[in-house]
């Protein structure tokens, strides 16, 4: 978050104060008087695998995001904890404008909920700069277990107790949080399983070894298609404009209020110039509403993000508080 040093500090003061204390304000009057940003590399921390669905997104932006500033964006992959190392590190890491974070909703959301000690402040520890994506997950089930639709999977659940299992990669993740809100509005109980790789969980899914699975839309449909999985609904608000024949699950299932989408939030460690942030965000809206980055995320059945970093903080303490009343209705204790 801006802090009121940088709000206030002038160029007077700025030159009388120590470089060492207070550089990241010393930036901010160079940027300010007209130098150039970036002027050497800058490192782009993403909290998840190479070649996850955050992790796509974040080298596209950064692709569009060196171009724009001559400068390369160096994409640097931590993982652990669903996104919680990577933050951490990035949360950590000077606040010159040099160093910047692709987080999860996991990391940013729900960690400080599910973990008696998060590392980092969710709040404190960041200043927010723009919305990556959005993106809804389907849920999906093996094609041997005998249901064509969300209902008839609640139905069979109920008929069968404990006979169906779900996959997902890690506590708090936007997987998990489908299926535990599945859970709690419809009254079913499956158990669920835990993976360390998303693509391990995808595989055994399509082995059958368990049978119920929300997963980004753009992993699963490609297998749905080849008939290695059975689609019964989206995981948003309403119906997908790429996806139009399949439903959402809250009307699939008969669950109104059902909604649950993975997001990925673009910040900067706290103490980051204000211009600076400023700028990415600016720079970042206007990648994301480029024709060929607009197409390719819909593609990937999401929503571009963009907007002003108040929007993301916004959006970040609502859900939150969401999901925080969630772990607490359904007592969702971390691994």
């Amino acid at each position: 978050m801006e802090t009121n040093m940088l709000k206030t500090i002038s160029r007077r003061t700025c030159l009388s104060i120590g470089v060492g204390a207070l550089s990241g304000a010393a930036f901010t009057q160079t940027l300010a008087a007209g130098a150039a940003y970036p002027t050497r590399p800058v490192k782009l921390v993403v909290a998840a695998a190479a070649a996850s669905s955050p992790d796509a997104i974040a080298r596209q932006l950064s692709t569009k995001l060196g171009a724009a500033w001559g400068q390369p964006v160096l994409i640097e992959n931590v993982v652990g904890l669903g996104g919680v190392i990577g933050t951490d590190r990035a949360a950590k890491s000077p606040a010159d404008g040099y160093t910047f974070l692709l987080s999860t909703i996991s990391a940013m959301a729900v960690s400080t909920s599910l973990l008696d000690k998060l590392p980092y402040d969710p709040v404190k520890d960041f200043a927010p700069i723009a919305m990556a994506m959005t993106l809804p997950n389907l849920l999906v089930v093996h094609p041997s277990v005998p249901v064509s639709d969300a209902r008839g999977l609640i139905a069979y659940i109920r008929q069968n107790p404990g006979k169906l299992r779900y996959g997902h990669p890690g506590v708090g993740t936007s997987n998990h949080l489908c299926a535990e809100m599945f859970k709690q509005m419809t009254g079913v109980k499956i158990d669920g399983i835990p993976y360390k790789s998303s693509a391990q969980m995808m595989t055994d899914l399509l082995g059958g070894q368990y049978e119920i699975l929300f997963h980004n839309s753009s992993v699963v449909l490609p297998h749905a298609r080849g008939g290695g999985a059975k689609v019964l609904g989206i995981t948003s608000a309403e119906r997908n404009p790429t996806m139009p024949d399949i439903p959402t699950v809250a009307e699939a299932a008969g669950i109104p209020g059902f909604a649950v989408n993975a997001w990925w939030g673009l910040y900067a460690p706290a103490g980051t110039p204000p211009e600076i942030v400023s700028k990415i965000s600016t720079d970042i809206g206007a990648a994301l509403a480029t024709p060929d980055l607009k197409s390719w995320v819909e593609k990937q059945g999401g929503s571009p993000g963009g907007g002003s970093p108040q929007a993301l903080a916004a959006f970040q303490a609502a859900e939150t508080q969401r999901w925080r009343d969630l772990v607490k209705a359904a007592n969702i204790k971390a691994d």
